[in-house]
């Protein structure tokens, strides 16, 4: 078992369907590979593909514990763990990011996943700060489903138009009632001018 001499943050975000699940996945394998303790987290609410895996788009998984909050994760932790990865970090309460630098603190490997914006383009959750406070951070990018650049930001759809601003943030979805967009083509009818 390999243990890391000091604990780090590695924070992979961007828009749905920029391949963030399938970066945590290989990470995690990669640790496996090296014989280290690995414990994969998620929030319960995420339910989309399995409660006991973490599922990217493209259909590879993981073996994962699905959690109410970041209390409940930091009391799941195994004594051995050296690698923790969180998967669908926005949807954690903002106790995340104290948990994960507590983890970071006892010598912990911290991967987490996330979209850095909701759909209305606005920072998700405790995103950022767990970027801020990341030694490492890798900002993925998917395909606008409108023009083919590269899309920074996930477009909520509901019945193919795009959402209202005050439509609620959290709703759990895939490609039924999301697209990819770039900023020239994502819209937020009813957004307040910046």
């Amino acid at each position: 078992m390999t243990n890391h001499h000091s604990g780090r943050v590695e924070v992979i975000c961007g828009s749905m369907f920029s391949g963030k699940t399938e970066e945590l996945i290989r990470r995690v394998r990669r640790a496996t590979i090296a014989k280290q303790k690995v414990q994969v987290f998620k929030p319960e609410m995420d339910t989309r593909y399995s409660i006991k895996r973490i599922t990217s788009h493209n259909g590879q998984d993981f073996k994962a514990v699905s959690v109410q909050n970041s209390e409940d994760l930091l009391a799941k932790v195994e004594a051995e763990t050296t690698v923790i990865a969180i998967d669908e970090a926005q949807f954690f309460d903002p106790g995340i990011a104290r948990v994960v630098e507590q983890l970071a603190a006892q010598n912990i490997r911290v991967i987490v996943a996330g979209l850095d914006l909701d759909f209305r383009g606005e920072p998700f959750g405790a995103m950022p700060i767990l970027i801020s406070g990341a030694e490492e951070v890798e900002k993925l990018h998917a395909i606008c489903m409108v023009c083919g650049e590269d899309a920074s930001r996930t477009q909520r759809l509901v019945n193919g138009q795009p959402a209202r601003y005050d439509d609620p943030v959290i709703m759990v979805g895939a490609a039924e009632s999301y697209e990819a967009r770039c900023r020239q083509h994502h819209m937020v009818p009813g957004k307040p001018d910046a």
